[in-house]
């Protein structure tokens, strides 16, 4: 008796019912797999972003959109600042590392992150093709800017002002030239165009007219500071609030607050997700159930010709593995397609391109809980097979 041909067979018989089992089966897969990868993707972007920043100083107003838009890069900043006000919290004693940057620039969506050549330190990268920016209107891209936008070193391209792609306003009397490529690292700044700050102070300054201006009252966006003693984080914050026009927001703590906000709806999902779980063990319950009931004259026959019961019970589990390994492979595909779909819209939004990590432990812990809900919908079907009177049902249905 061949019982995976025979347990085939059974399954086709009851298409509808099939189809419904797989489908509410697949969904719930794809949903708790699917939610559990993007809660492990989007926490690596944010404690990768961060790279040891403990501290970011900017303009007054809201903490977290100062974090977003200084750390992330994702959002508008919240304003200026003094450049030679913000060097003098760089001295203090506790401070290892200071560096300046300054947004406020885009080319074809992508922003233009005025800095030092530390700001590439920090994302732990370097260069790959090129050099660093030396001479004013020199550029190093990222990774993703070079792949996306097709550009190499040597080439040149206009800024446009703001963070609006295609904007009408652009710095067509200076040219940025692309003097480096970094390398891929899977975080922020693979999607950032680097120069340094005297470039743009001097294209702002042949804007403005003014060829004699002062640096010591140039602004910057923000000061990414790293400490070199951690007890900075207990009373430099709260001493720059208080006492200086600038702010000072901790990046770990504002995107811990988002990570939970965010982690509310993921919860909410995978409740429903597992709602749709049990829903669909008790709709292969019910399929295995219906399948002993219905069929049970052949069942019997298969007894009078020598099959025992264990085979009966092998026939009814091997069904109930067949439908949970083909729901399976369709809940996997729903959850590769749709993260791939929410990467794209990721991508096409924040220009930052997302990758899948390894799950492999989330699909077996995933497997384990199928078998298991085979197994009990399994035990619980088989009932009838233990009560069968193999005379009595052929000698009825005859």
């Amino acid at each position: 008796m061949n019982i995976i041909k025979l347990s085939y067979k059974n399954i086709i018989t009851k298409p509808l019912q099939t189809f419904l089992t797989v489908l509410i089966l697949s969904l719930s897969i794809g949903l708790l797999l699917g939610v559990k990868q993007l809660n492990k993707v989007f926490e690596s972007q944010l404690n990768q972003s961060l790279n040891g920043v403990d501290m970011v100083v900017g303009a007054k107003g809201s903490p977290l959109q100062l974090v977003l838009s200084a750390v992330l890069h994702v959002d508008n900043p919240t304003g200026n600042i003094a450049y030679n006000e913000a060097k003098k919290i760089a001295t203090h004693k506790y401070i290892k590392d200071a560096i300046p940057i300054s947004i406020g620039d885009n080319y074809k969506g992508y922003k233009i992150v005025v800095t030092t050549t530390s700001f590439i330190d920090l994302h732990k990268t370097e260069i790959e093709t090129g050099n660093l920016f030396k001479a004013s209107y020199d550029v190093v891209i990222g990774n993703a800017v070079a792949e996306n936008l097709n550009l190499a070193v040597g080439d040149t391209f206009y800024s446009s002002h703001g963070m609006i792609e295609d904007a009408i306003e652009s710095h067509d009397d200076h040219p940025l030239k692309v003097v480096g490529i970094l390398k891929p690292t899977q975080n922020v700044i693979d999607r950032l165009i680097l120069t340094d700050l005297e470039s743009i102070w001097h294209m702002h300054e042949d804007e403005d007219g003014d060829h004699n201006h002062n640096h010591d009252n140039e602004e910057i966006t923000a000061m990414l500071i790293k400490f070199g003693n951690k007890r900075g984080l207990l009373t430099l914050p709260r001493s720059i609030n208080k006492s200086t026009p600038f702010q000072a927001a901790l990046p770990k703590y504002q995107l811990d607050k988002l990570f939970k906000f965010t982690t509310i709806g993921t919860k909410a999902i995978t409740w429903i997700a597992f709602s749709i779980f049990l829903v669909s063990g008790i709709s292969m319950f019910v399929s295995l159930y219906r399948m002993v009931k219905e069929r049970a004259k052949e069942l019997a026959l298969i007894r009078t010709y020598g099959a025992s019961r264990n085979k009966l019970i092998l026939l009814v589990f091997a069904e109930g593995v067949l439908v949970g390994v083909f729901s399976f492979i369709v809940g996997l595909l729903l959850a590769s397609f749709g993260l791939q779909a929410i990467f794209s819209a990721i991508k096409n939004t924040y220009k930052q391109q997302l990758y899948l990590l390894d799950y492999q432990q989330d699909i077996l812990v995933l497997l384990l809980f199928i078998f298991g809900l085979i197994v009990i919908a399994t035990i619980i079907a088989i009932r009838p097979i233990f009560k069968m009177d193999i005379s009595k049902i052929i000698s009825h249905e005859s």
